[in-house]
């Protein structure tokens, strides 16, 4: 299993130099080791001791994985930092975490109580996945985002709380994040571009419906002098949209 959790950071990290590298400077892979070991000693019935080496890694790693968690064979906790894994969780193989991510519960019950993530699976930096729900094979979840619910299979998650925003994802680079859509900015854009259609319809049926003399005279509407127009705009042009 060592060797394999070696092979995946070898495909997945590009600044991975050497296997003399990666086993003394990749918290990711030492937080695994540190993992198995204490999984073994916590599913014979030993106490005390599983907490305690789950305890050391995260001092040393930064990486917290409740002794109790299922990981897989594969799986690579890239940087790492401010992961949290909770003791019913059950990481795939091949799953991609990233720093900051927590695999939680949603309150004080018992029994099974914290996600499952099916194979490679992607979560992005900073993602928060809760309570007993299942994460189907090769789903992607955006950074930043918070998942309540199922996810179906082949799909990407974004948001708070996570939307399916993509279905049968059909890429073989898991690290193309810059192709994660942001549906909030795209139903913004949807509704701001349907107002300025339904407000150039108004503007021509106000000047329809005056004589040729009385237009000049008359206050009418004109959307194009509304300021907030350029404020929205701003703002779909930063979200890329």
């Amino acid at each position: 299993m060592l060797i394999t959790d070696l092979r995946t950071i070898f495909e997945r990290d590009p600044a991975a130099r050497n296997w003399l590298e990666v086993l003394f400077c990749y918290p990711g892979l030492q937080a695994l080791i540190f993992h198995r070991l204490a999984h073994w000693l916590y599913k014979i019935g030993i106490p005390f001791i599983p907490r305690f080496i789950s305890h050391i890694s995260r001092f040393l790693t930064g990486i917290e994985i409740h002794p109790g968690a299922l990981i897989g064979q594969g799986v690579f906790i890239d940087h790492g930092m401010g992961v949290v894994i909770g003791e019913t969780a059950i990481v795939g193989d091949y799953a991609l975490i990233y720093q900051g991510v927590t695999l939680g519960g949603t309150g004080k019950e018992s029994g099974k109580r914290h996600p499952t993530l099916g194979s490679h699976v992607v979560v992005g930096a900073g993602a928060k996945v809760l309570g007993n729900i299942l994460i189907g094979d090769r789903v992607r979840i955006g950074a930043g985002s918070v998942v309540l619910r199922d996810v179906p299979s082949n799909t990407t998650v974004v948001g708070i709380p996570g939307r399916v925003t993509r279905q049968n994802n059909l890429s073989t680079n898991v690290l193309d994040h810059d192709k994660v859509r942001d549906v909030e900015a795209e139903v913004i854009r949807a509704l701001f571009e349907r107002v300025k259609a339904l407000e150039k319809q108004f503007e021509e049926l106000q000047q329809s419906s005056l004589p040729p003399n009385e237009l000049g005279d008359e206050q009418t509407y004109n959307p194009k002098n509304n300021k907030s127009d350029g404020m929205i705009e701003d703002f779909l042009d930063g979200a890329g949209i």
